[in-house]
């Protein structure tokens, strides 16, 4: 016979009670891995303006305001705020008990800090011109409230500061100038560990205000590989997979252990021209090669059916998109007029920068290019080269040689001055902000400064209509398409929100065994 201990009651409840704790301890005591198609840029949220950045920065930053699954505006570091009756001043009211992830309280002076930078053309941050294109001057009126005075009205502000340029970062941190290597906010996911060309590793935050994770931790990874991100999705090895190679999209649905999402998208692709380079400052010349790019073939041929040819610089999933514009049907002989009236019947030769993954895009329009005589050489750059090439100032790009540049843009589908001010309007130009190509134009300045400052829907999208016609005529860019965004993940795991523009959101993720 086997001896068995004899417990009293009361410490049987205390076992139960314990092993309650270990199980619950247990089913938090998951990774979630995601692996995207770029490396992240910084670990500074006004340092950056890429997507798949702010895929790894969204658990460990918060802003006064955020979205939720619905995509509605909720509090999130301020609890309430309210204009003035004229539209210039915004006061928030902060929530208390915050800290940062180094223990720094937040307060309306970590909140002034952090959007002074922004304003402080000496920091040269990449997101500042969003901020500086709209607000005058941030101010704390007592310990736990903020008053923010913009230059004019301007309706998307709320917009704006739900997007990473509105995430608040620890005044302390900042001063040590380590942020951009050692990401520190206030949000469920603190920073580990960000091991260049391998991983960012993030753990729950155990001091954190609002409903703790179920997750208890979090690693990002990234390939340019769309063949590896497939197989990462596919073996497990990877829990999400973001964006998923369309080529790849109905194999994953028809997979029982993963779900595939797929949801009209915003983000943009286009060609960058640099409009002071010759025959690209000839309007004409621009214009050709938008009659010679085939985007319906594109969109067949790269994204499988998975995105929307061009035919604005807004996506349709934007309130302002206008269907009826149809400005470059593919046309080459339209296109040759239009080189002869440029001045280069022959054709001529130009470069264009791009990434790894937007590498095919160059390689089709090489081909479709040649087709009216123009030689495109395509510098295939790593990510940080490429950053450093693409925001070059005029001078620099002119020494480089560099006529173009392959990128992509999404200001999700909330505010159309985020798509039009950083990427068209004169005081965007590189490296200031992400106006590659030098375009500028009075009249798209003054209806970009009118619109934004239209608090009237109907009367401010008529205003985004006419910028898209002005923006079609005067051709800074060869627009592609519009993609559908596409991610996967394993079946086991829930909770995930995908904004448009392949923003997915994972700290609220859960992960079943």
């Amino acid at each position: 016979m086997t001896n068995r201990p004899i417990f009293s009651k009361s410490i049987r409840t205390a076992l139960m009670a314990s092993s309650v704790a270990l199980l619950a301890l247990g089913a938090q005591a998951e990774t979630l891995t995601v692996m995207q198609s770029e490396a992240p840029r910084s670990m500074d949220p006004a340092d950056q303006t890429a997507t798949f950045t702010q895929v790894v920065l969204a658990p460990m930053y918060e802003g006064l305001v955020g979205r939720n699954s619905d995509l509605a505006i909720v509090p999130l570091l301020a609890t309430e705020w309210a204009p003035d009756d004229t539209g210039l001043v915004w006061t928030f009211q902060l929530r208390d008990g915050v800290t940062f992830h180094d223990g720094t309280p937040l307060d309306a002076a970590a909140v002034v800090a952090s959007f002074e930078r922004l304003l402080d053309p000496a920091r040269g941050l990449a997101a500042a011109g969003r901020v500086a294109a709209v607000l005058e001057s941030v101010e704390a009126v007592d310990d736990m409230t903020v008053s923010f005075t913009l230059i004019q009205p301007y309706a998307g502000f709320i917009d704006l500061l739900a997007t990473a340029v509105g995430y608040i970062v620890s005044p302390t941190a900042d001063a040590a100038g380590t942020l951009g290597t050692n990401a520190v906010g206030t949000g469920p996911f603190s920073f580990v560990e960000w091991q260049s060309g391998e991983h960012v590793t993030q753990t729950a935050n155990p001091d954190y205000w609002g409903e703790m994770p179920t997750l208890e931790g979090l690693e990002f990874t990234w390939t340019s590989e769309p063949s590896v991100l497939s197989m990462a999705a596919q073996t497990g090895e990877a829990d999400v997979v973001n964006p998923l190679p369309p080529i790849f999209a109905q194999t994953v649905e028809a997979d029982p252990n993963l779900t595939l999402i797929d949801q009209p998208g915003s983000a943009m692709f286009w060609v960058s021209l640099n409009v002071l380079d010759e025959p690209l400052d000839h309007v004409a010349a621009r214009q050709a090669l938008n009659f010679a790019t085939d985007r319906d073939a594109l969109v067949s041929a790269l994204r499988r059916g998975y995105a929307v040819a061009a035919n604005s610089p807004l996506a349709p999933t934007n309130p302002a998109w206008d269907a009826s514009l149809d400005p470059y049907p593919y046309d080459l002989d339209r296109a040759r007029a239009l080189l002869a009236e440029a001045g280069v019947p022959d054709g001529f030769s130009m470069s264009v920068a791009v990434q790894e993954p937007e590498a095919p895009i160059a390689e089709a329009l090489q081909g479709m290019w040649s087709d009216i005589g123009v030689d495109l050489e395509v510098r295939r750059l790593e990510s940080g080269v490429w950053v450093e090439a693409a925001f070059n100032d005029p001078e620099a790009k002119a020494e480089d040689g560099l006529s173009a540049v392959i990128a992509s843009w999404s200001s999700g589908s909330f505010n159309s001055d985020l798509q039009f001010r950083p990427l068209y309007s004169t005081g965007a130009w590189a490296p200031g902000g992400a106006n590659l190509g030098f375009f500028t134009s009075e009249a798209l300045d003054a209806i970009i400064d009118e619109a934004a400052a239209e608090l009237d829907e109907d009367a401010r999208n008529a205003l985004y209509v006419e910028a898209q016609r002005i923006v079609n005529q005067e051709a800074p860019h060869v627009l592609l398409y519009s993609n559908r965004d596409l991610a996967a993940t394993s079946a086991n795991v829930e909770g995930i929100t995908m904004l448009p523009g392949g923003l997915i959101l994972v700290a609220n993720a859960t992960k079943s065994n």
